[in-house]
C-alpha cells in the first residue's frame, strides 16, 4: 500500500484511534510487567487472579469465581485443577447443590499471600505510579467494565 491510498482512510478506522487496541495493548503490557513478579511465586497471571479472590474470600464457588473474573467454567476448571494439584486450594461439591463446586484456599495458598505482599508496590514502581494512582486509574475503568458486563 502506498501513502496515497491510506490518505483517504476514515480517521475513525485508524488503529491508533481504536479504544479496543489501546486496552488490548495495555492489558498485554500490564500482564508482562506482572510476570517477573509472579515468576518468583511460581504463579501464572490467571492463577494470581484466582488467588487474589480466595485471599479475600477464603472460599468461592466456581460460578462466583467465573463471574468475578469474567471467565467461563471451561477456562476456569482446568486452571483450578492445576492449582489444586499444587496444593493451593481444594475443590469440593457443595452440600446444598451437587452441581456447584466450591474452591477453598489451603495453607499453601495462604502462604503465597504473604510472599505476594510487595507485588502491588513493585508493580507501581514499574509504571512510575503510586498504589493510589493505580487505584485512581482502576476507578476510571470500573464503570466501563460494569457497563460491558451487564
Amino acid at each position: 500500500m502506498n501513502d496515497s491510498s491510506t490518505s483517504h482512510c476514515n480517521p475513525l478506522l485508524k488503529l491508533d484511534n481504536q479504544l479496543c487496541f489501546s486496552v488490548y495493548a495495555l492489558s498485554r503490557l500490564i500482564t508482562k510487567a506482572y510476570q517477573p513478579l509472579l515468576d518468583t511465586l511460581g504463579v501464572t497471571y490467571p492463577q494470581y487472579l484466582v488467588l487474589l479472590l480466595l485471599w479475600e474470600h477464603e472460599s468461592l464457588t466456581v460460578k462466583e469465581l467465573g463471574e468475578k473474573l469474567l471467565l467461563d467454567s471451561g477456562t476456569l476448571t482446568p486452571l483450578l485443577k492445576r492449582m489444586e494439584q499444587r496444593g493451593w486450594l481444594s475443590r469440593r461439591r457443595a452440600t446444598h447443590d451437587e452441581r456447584s463446586v466450591i474452591a477453598t484456599l489451603l495453607p499453601a495458598g495462604r502462604d503465597l499471600e504473604r510472599q505476594a505482599q510487595e507485588i502491588p508496590t513493585k508493580l507501581g514502581s514499574c509504571f512510575d505510579m503510586s498504589v493510589e494512582q493505580i487505584g485512581e486509574l482502576r476507578q476510571h475503568l470500573q464503570p466501563l467494565i460494569a457497563k460491558l458486563t451487564r
